[in-house]
């Protein structure tokens, strides 16, 4: 994979820079530099400082205007920083203009992104997706980020009469996407054959915001060891499990998690793996209520959904959490029937959002998992009946 797959090393010092547009609120700007942190920690930097700007619409020479620029750089200079991380893409002309006024690296919230994905990656399938995205997200960017690509392992060709360095390593980086695309399209096609192998099993999928406890409620549910921390993006390889309720079986999938602002070449190279999430046949969407945005994850979420065309399938609305809800929402000296008025209106409001699609529990704490197995179970033999009217062998 390519050099710029480690782009942030352990404890390194950053700071990170937001703008806030005509389209944004300073307050939505906050939420996304909190996510960018937690981006960060999760790559193994610390965050030490967060600058804003407001403006009507960024520079297009160094994305910030000079003045805060050259604030960012007073504080970069005499805080041995060693990187400053953009919440929004930068171009390649961008990044460079601001790295010679402030002397350290410079990435924006993609590249991050792309390094976390880097360094998750585990599968065969997994890396090659990874080191699409980053190729593409390189090509537009080489001519403002270096004068020219390190030539890479098994030799291309040397440089043909007339062509400038730029030129040449814009023809590696083509010829390295054209590879990686076939080799993606020869890995997604055993794929596919793996999957045409599973038969007439009923499958579920997991789908929710990164850090919603997807692979907890899997390790609960199919009794397996699927990694779980808290970290953004811990698990990136969709695992696939065989579950039986009630001997009744069906296929249980957890898959990466979504994001605001995701890079679009991620997206686009992970289709294959969230195939998994177009194909099931129902939807557990699991949400972290005690996340103070959570539904501006869902709705991220649900975008995304859309644009994978699996929106309209089947769903079941898990809140995960409730533990750290209530912790969050309820002072000690609330009274007991006040919790329950409030909890009860909360069941109520999204019950009738989701048709009665709904199931309120808290993983960690293993509480209200039967209502869930339940509510699971009743969907699952509810579309078996529907799809095989006239077989039993699914139901004992």
């Amino acid at each position: 994979m390519i050099e710029k797959k480690q782009l942030v090393k352990q404890e390194e010092r950053a700071v990170i820079v937001g703008v806030i547009t005509k389209d944004q609120t300073e307050r939505q700007v906050q939420e996304f530099l909190d996510e960018l942190v937690f981006l960060a920690e999760t790559a193994g930097a610390q965050t030490l400082k967060r600058f804003t700007q407001k403006l009507a619409h960024p520079d297009r020479a160094t994305f910030v205007g000079k003045g805060k620029l050259e604030e960012i750089h007073q504080y970069v200079a005499g805080r041995n920083i060693d990187l400053v991380i953009f919440d929004d893409e930068l171009t390649g002309s961008q990044i460079s203009n601001i790295e010679k006024v402030l002397k350290v690296k410079v990435i924006d919230r993609s590249d991050l992104i792309l390094d976390i994905f880097a360094r998750r990656a585990r599968t065969a399938q997994a890396r090659v997706q990874v080191e699409l995205a980053q190729y593409q997200y390189i090509l537009p960017r080489l001519r403002g980020m270096w004068s020219h690509l390190e030539r890479q392992g098994g030799g291309i060709g040397s440089r043909g009469p007339g062509e400038t360095e730029i030129e040449t390593d814009r023809r590696i980086v083509k010829d390295k996407i054209t590879l990686l695309r076939k080799r993606l399209a020869e890995i997604d096609k055993q794929s596919l054959t793996q999957r045409k192998e599973r038969g007439e099993f009923i499958r579920v999928a997991l789908v929710g915001y990164t850090n919603v406890g997807k692979s907890t409620i899997m390790n609960m549910l199919s009794k397996s060891e699927v990694f779980a921390e808290n970290k953004l993006f811990a698990t990136l390889d969709t695992t696939t499990r065989k579950v039986v309720f009630d001997q009744t079986p069906f296929l249980l999938s957890d898959t990466v998690g979504f994001i605001r602002k995701l890079p679009h070449h991620l997206v686009e190279s992970f289709k294959s793996t969230l195939d998994e999430v177009r194909e099931s046949d129902i939807l557990l969407h699991v949400v972290d209520i005690s996340h103070p945005q959570y539904e501006e994850q869902i709705e991220v979420v649900n975008r995304t959904l859309q644009e994978l065309k699996a929106f309209d399938k089947p769903t079941i609305m898990i809140f995960n959490k409730m533990d750290l809800y209530e912790a969050n929402t309820f002072d000690e000296w609330l009274a007991p029937e006040i919790k329950e008025d409030i909890l009860r209106q909360l069941k109520t409001d999204w019950d009738t959002k989701t048709n009665g699609n709904t199931v309120f529990i808290a993983a960690t704490e293993k509480r209200n998992i039967e209502e869930l197995r339940k509510t699971i179970m009743d969907k699952v033999a509810q579309l078996y009946r529907e799809r095989y009217p006239y077989k039993t062998e699914f139901f004992y």
